[in-house]
């Protein structure tokens, strides 16, 4: 889920921190592999990304069938222990992509449509104070340009290093979330704007159970996770706790403020927003296989792939465009795929080639607060990412 904080950098981490203990370590190369030094590239980034203030950086990068990897920082401030490699952490809103594979596979299957209103499927659940499920479409929920106000702004939980201890244990159903964003007006009217809410995709979530009368957790074991072996990735319910091996999450509430273990979070807060679990290397393979049609077919993929100005992003992503699910990000070499995210304590960058032959995640278990510290690791982990994908040589 990527958390509005504020506006600006804690919207969405694309793709889009130098005392602490340092471990680097990188895959040998595979047969058969490129002459670029991705792996240089990466090893480079993460002590970058260290070096502002991320307490653990873990990343891997895949370009053909070599695998790089490496690490910086440490996974734990109390003991020093060296942030563990592909270990697990919380994906945040990365898991939106996964959301909207299942609305389009199901729009794949003839279950619903696109242009179907959310009043066709949840009927009186998006009402009140100028909100109408009437007049939004199932496409412009995966799209964000559907004007509901973002609910993870009313979220006690999200705002303080108080209102975290409080609540970070606390249970919500979606139709909770929904209600929260329910209170306000909506930002604009449906199709003439855009905006990232997280509100839309706790009813893509909705849309989901109820087209299929299964849970989210099912639907997505069996479309996604079974068929590509991702054992990893999971939908954690009200499980506070990450499995092992995991970095610490650690969050700072104000500018030049305490770092706080936030590393305990019941992510039902997130559902279908971004709740899942995983680790780079799942990622890595859910991000390949998307790009190379493996859980979309063609029409449903360019689908996903029609994108419209990321508007409220432009001033620190220029020319950035959302898609069903998905950010293109325009860059030196063209351009690439990606869905970052943010919880607290722990973002995740990434990017993905339109073949799928190159791509990167980073996970860093560090939020600072801050325009100037949060944009400073922004810029670095695009770069990392753009690195990554362009293939860019060692010079």
């Amino acid at each position: 889920m990527s958390i509005k904080l504020g506006r600006g950098a804690r919207c969405l981490m694309v793709a889009t921190l130098v005392t602490a203990m340092l471990g680097v370590a990188v895959a040998p190369p595979a047969s058969g592999s490129t002459s670029v030094d991705s792996g240089r590239w990466l090893r480079v980034g993460v002590t970058d990304l260290h070096a502002l203030g991320i307490t653990g950086v873990q990343g891997l990068a895949r370009d053909g069938v070599r695998d790089s990897y490496a690490r910086a920082g440490t996974a734990d401030l109390a003991t020093g222990a060296p942030v563990p490699r592909d270990g697990y952490f919380r994906i945040g809103s990365n898991t939106k992509t996964f959301a909207a594979v299942v609305v389009l596979q199901l729009v794949g299957e003839g279950r619903l449509r696109l242009d179907d209103t959310v009043d066709r499927w949840l009927p009186g659940v998006v009402a009140g104070n100028g909100n109408d499920g009437r007049r939004i479409t199932v496409r412009q929920l995966l799209q964000h340009t559907s004007g509901l106000y973002n609910y993870t702004r009313d979220l006690p939980g999200l705002s303080s290093a108080e209102g975290y201890a409080r609540h970070r244990f606390d249970h919500y159903e979606p139709a909770e979330l929904v209600a929260l964003a329910m209170a306000h007006p909506p930002t604009f009217a449906p199709g003439t704007s855009w905006d990232y809410s997280n509100t839309n995709y706790i009813l893509a979530g909705m849309l989901i159970e109820r087209v299929t009368g299964r849970s989210w957790a099912a639907e997505l074991r069996d479309r996604i996770l079974r068929p590509l072996r991702l054992t990893e990735t999971s939908t954690p319910g009200d499980r506070a706790y990450l499995p092992g091996p995991h970095a610490r999450g650690y969050q700072q509430w104000e500018p030049g403020g305490p770092l706080d273990d936030t590393t305990l979070f019941n992510t039902t807060m997130a559902y279908t927003a971004g709740d899942l679990v995983s680790t780079p290397s799942d990622l890595v393979r859910f991000w390949q296989a998307l790009q190379q049609g493996r859980l979309l077919a063609p029409a449903q993929l360019a689908e996903m792939r029609r994108t419209v100005l990321a508007e409220t992003f432009q001033d620190y992503l220029p020319g950035a465009r959302y898609g069903l699910g998905v950010m293109w990000a325009p860059n030196a070499c063209g351009g690439y795929w990606s869905h970052g995210g943010d919880v607290p304590g722990m973002s995740t960058v990434n990017g993905a080639t339109t073949d799928g032959r190159r791509v990167v995640v980073l996970s860093l278990t560090t939020q600072l607060a801050g325009d100037e510290a949060a944009m400073a690791v922004l810029r670095r982990a695009d770069e990392i990412v753009a690195d990554a994908v362009c293939g860019r040589p060692a010079g």
